[in-house]
C-alpha cells in the first residue's frame, strides 16, 4: 500500500494551522504594502540554464530539476553525465533569481525604482531535519534601480516595522559589506583565490571562536602570514562594540585600509534608519550593529549584507543584501538591486496573533430531519450578515464536535431544528 504521508521535508497543514499562517502572512503583506512595495508573482518553474547560471551559490546544487519530456532510454543514457541535457526546467530554489528574470523581462513596464514583494513557496533538495524543509515559504522585499543607501534603509525599516506588527519588537539588524570583507582579507594578505574558502571559515566564527578559525585556516593551507595577521586582529583589545552605530564604531571594527566609500555607505544606512525609527528623538540607539565578520553565503552578494537578530532566539530570523550584478546576467547591463527576506518558517511559530477582527464564525448544529433547503437558507442568512458559517449534523459526542470547531477558529454555535428561521436562532459563544 502506498504511503499516505507527504514527501519527506514537506508538510500538510490542518485548517487551524493554515489559518494561523495566513494571519501572519496578512500582517506581513499589509506592512510591506504600507511601505510602498508592490506584490508580484512569478512561475514556480524556471528554465534549467537560468537556475544554474552561477548566480545561486550552493542553492543551485539543491535545485529540483525536471526531466525533459520525450526522452527515451537511449537519450537518457547518452545524457547521463550532463544535467542540462536531461532537464530543461526546475523548481525555483529562491525568489531572487526569478525576480531578476522578471525585471529583465518587464523593465519597460516598471518604475525606474521598483519596490517588489514576493511571498511564495520555494523548493530545495535539502536533507530533511528539524527546521529545514524541502518546501517552505519565503517573504521577500526588494528594491531595484537604487544604488544609494536609501534602498537598504527602506528595506530595514519596513522589515523592523513588520516584526513590530507581529509582536517581535526588539529586533536588531547585523550589517556588513562584502566589499569590506574582501578589503579586510586583502589588508591581511590573503591572495584573491584563497578568499572564498577563507570566508567559509570566517562564517564559523560564532561557533568555533578565534582560535578555531585560525586553526582551520592553517589546516586549509591559507597563507601563513595572512593567518597570523588575521588572528592578531581577532584577539586584539576591543571597545568599538560599545559605540553607537556610526562611523566611529565601523572604523573601530575594521583594519586600516578599507575604502572610505564603503564606510560612508554604511553610515548613510544607519542615519536613514535612525531618522525613520525616531531613535534620536526617543533617546535610544538605532537598531543596527556593525558586524565585520558577517558573511552570508550567497555568492551573488556584491555589497551590503544584513541579518535579523532577536533576543528570543539564537538564530537569525532573516537576512539579505545587495546583488548589483545579478540582473546584468539576464539584461546585459548592471542594475542596482538589494533585497531582504523574512524567514517565515522561523517566525511563524514565534508569533502570537489572535483571531482576525472579523465577524462571528458560527457552527450551526442541526438535527438529521432538518430539510436541506432550510439549512442552506439559514446559512445564507448568516453569511449575508458577514458571518463565517459551518453546518454540522448533531452527533452523540457534541462536546467533541464543538471542541474541533473551536480548534478550527469558530467562535460561536447554535442548534437548529426543523422549521427554524433566522430570528429563532441565537448563537452562543464557544469556549
Amino acid at each position: 500500500m502506498a504511503s499516505v504521508n507527504p514527501p519527506r521535508g514537506m508538510r500538510d497543514f490542518l485548517p487551524a494551522d493554515k489559518a494561523r499562517r495566513e494571519r501572519v502572512l496578512a500582517v506581513i503583506r499589509e506592512r510591506y504594502r504600507a511601505h510602498g512595495f508592490d506584490e508580484i508573482e512569478t512561475p514556480v518553474l524556471e528554465e534549467h540554464d537560468r537556475l544554474h547560471a552561477g548566480v545561486g551559490g550552493d542553492n543551485e546544487k539543491l535545485a529540483f530539476n525536471i526531466l525533459r519530456r520525450g526522452l527515451d532510454a537511449d537519450a537518457v543514457r547518452a545524457a547521463a553525465d550532463d544535467q542540462a541535457l536531461l532537464s530543461d526546467l526546475g523548481l525555483r530554489y529562491d525568489l531572487t533569481v526569478p525576480l531578476a528574470r522578471f525585471y529583465a523581462s518587464h523593465r519597460g513596464e516598471l518604475p525606474s525604482v521598483f519596490r517588489s514583494i514576493q511571498i511564495a513557496p520555494v523548493w530545495r533538495a535539502e536533507r530533511p531535519q528539524k527546521g529545514r524543509y524541502r518546501q517552505f515559504v519565503q517573504c521577500d522585499i526588494d528594491v531595484i534601480g537604487d544604488a544609494s543607501s536609501r534602498a537598504e534603509a527602506e528595506l530595514i525599516v519596513a522589515t523592523l516595522d513588520t516584526l513590530d506588527a507581529l509582536g517581535l519588537d526588539g529586533a536588531d539588524v547585523r550589517i556588513n559589506d562584502r566589499r569590506a570583507l574582501d578589503a579586510m582579507l586583502e589588508v591581511f594578505g590573503f591572495p584573491a583565490d584563497e578568499r572564498p574558502g577563507v570566508l567559509i571559515t570566517i562564517d564559523k566564527l560564532d561557533k568555533i571562536g578565534p582560535d578555531g578559525v585560525a586553526a582551520e585556516l592553517r589546516v586549509r593551507g591559507a597563507a601563513a602570514g595572512a593567518v597570523d595577521a588575521f588572528e592578531a586582529f581577532l584577539v586584539r583589545p576591543q571597545g568599538g562594540d560599545r559605540l553607537p552605530f556610526g562611523d566611529a564604531q565601523i572604523r573601530a571594527a575594521l583594519p586600516d585600509g578599507v575604502d572610505d566609500a564603503i564606510v560612508a555607505h554604511l553610515v548613510g544606512v544607519g542615519e536613514a534608519v535612525s531618522a525613520a525609527r525616531g531613535a534620536d528623538a526617543a533617546g535610544f540607539e538605532v537598531p543596527l550593529q556593525f558586524d565585520p565578520f558577517l558573511v552570508r553565503g550567497m555568492g551573488y552578494y556584491t555589497g551590503t549584507i544584513f541579518e535579523i537578530a532577536h533576543p528570543s532566539v539564537s538564530y537569525s530570523l532573516g537576512g539579505g543584501g545587495r546583488y548589483d550584478g545579478m540582473i546584468g546576467r539576464f539584461l546585459g547591463q548592471d542594475v542596482p538591486a538589494v533585497g531582504f527576506s523574512i524567514g517565515f518558517e522561523r517566525i511563524v511559530d514565534l508569533v502570537t496573533l489572535g483571531e482576525a477582527d472579523a465577524a462571528e464564525a458560527v457552527v450551526l448544529v442541526h438535527d438529521r430531519d432538518v430539510p436541506v433547503a432550510e439549512l442552506l437558507a439559514l446559512k445564507a442568512a448568516f453569511v449575508a450578515e458577514g458571518s463565517r458559517v459551518r453546518l454540522e449534523r448533531r452527533t452523540k459526542n457534541l462536546k467533541g464536535l464543538l471542541e474541533r470547531a473551536t480548534a478550527d477558529g469558530y467562535t460561536a454555535f447554535a442548534t437548529v431544528t426543523a422549521g427554524a428561521a433566522r430570528d429563532d436562532v441565537e448563537p452562543k459563544p464557544l469556549g
